[in-house]
């Protein structure tokens, strides 16, 4: 396993990640890959250590994945659930934090519905002084790192499966399509892309796609070094972000967090930007279509694309998330072994 080029104790944000920091999660995903097509799945790695997901905000798919990634890597796992727990009682999040830490835990998972949470957590433990690592599972309209991980890592095997790299997306034009303002997905599926040297193509009403938006991207770019020069586009309709795309990802239309009216109606919104087969036509002839789930069908695309494993990589970005997340907490876990 390539740790020796791995520094990071914390993974918040991928807005600083270096190509050697993807490049390492991605060849450590794919031994795990492997290791997960054996007959025995589990390996000793983080034997010993305890893995606690501390979900403030409800998930399926996310914590299942880290649940179970820890448990392939035998490590001990502590599950946190906020409607069960003190904090109804009045207990603050760092307080609860350190309740974990007390425990022996030593990586804590944090989702919150609040972006900066994992931030504070992990700050927390820092001033501290103990050895205790924290990743992000997704805060508030912030970043969701595993998630877009878990992307590249499915798209770029899907292009060289025996060496998934950062550099095979190079050139390539891939559509981000849906509810990008309320989205931590697109945020840190923007970085990792950019920093790849591929074309991103975000696309959604104007109501979800602010100009505003335009100018926290250029000025968060503004202190990136990456080569070639990033490129950004965003388009308020559908055709020009799908026209030659290799990738589309469609993202969930997220309406807990939405405060306003910002859609005339669903139906309206899947047929101006909902993903049919009728409309990959204008995309690349092998084109595949990525979503980060739950998907709400006959919105943010057909159910019969959805299910067609010809265009559909869905499934796939679910198994690929067991491999990758097992490689994040690997990789926060073999400095402390």
């Amino acid at each position: 396993m390539p740790t020796n080029t791995w520094n990071r104790h914390h993974i918040l944000s991928l807005a600083d990640f270096t190509t050697t920091e993807y490049d390492t999660v991605l060849q450590t995903a794919a031994s795990f890959q492997e290791v997960l097509s054996r007959r025995t799945k589990k390996v000793p790695t983080l034997q010993g250590q305890v893995v606690a997901n501390l979900f403030f905000e409800s998930s399926t798919r996310t914590r299942s994945s880290f649940e179970l990634a820890a448990k392939r890597l035998s490590a001990d796992t502590l599950n946190f659930a906020a409607a069960t727990s003190s904090m109804t009682k009045g207990e603050t999040i760092l307080d609860t934090a350190k309740t974990y830490l007390a425990m022996g835990t030593d990586i804590m998972v944090v989702r919150h519905r609040e972006a900066g949470v994992p931030n504070a957590i992990a700050s927390e433990m820092d001033r501290l002084g103990v050895r205790v690592s924290v990743l992000n599972a997704g805060d508030g309209q912030h970043e969701h790192p595993s998630q877009a991980l878990l992307d590249l890592f499915t798209i770029c095997t899907l292009i060289d499966p025996a060496s998934p790299r950062l550099e095979l997306l190079k050139g390539k034009k891939i559509a981000i399509v849906g509810d990008i303002l309320h989205s931590r997905v697109a945020r840190s599926n923007i970085w990792s892309l950019i920093a790849s040297g591929a074309e991103v193509h975000l696309a959604a009403p104007p109501t979800l796609l602010p100009k505003l938006f335009a100018e926290y991207i250029s000025e968060e770019l503004g202190v990136r070094s990456y080569s070639p020069t990033p490129q950004l586009f965003l388009h308020w309709q559908l055709e020009p972000a799908l026209q030659d795309a290799d990738f589309v990802m469609t993202l969930r239309l997220q309406k807990e967090r939405m405060t306003a009216h910002l859609l005339p109606s669903l139906r309206e919104y899947h047929q101006l930007f909902g993903i049919t087969r009728t409309k990959l036509r204008l995309c690349k002839p092998n084109v595949k279509v990525l979503h980060p789930g739950p998907v709400n069908r006959g919105v943010e695309i057909s159910s019969e694309l959805m299910d067609d494993p010809e265009f559909s990589l869905i499934q796939s970005q679910v198994t690929s998330g067991i491999a990758v997340r097992m490689a994040l907490l690997y990789l926060l876990g073999s400095g402390k072994a």
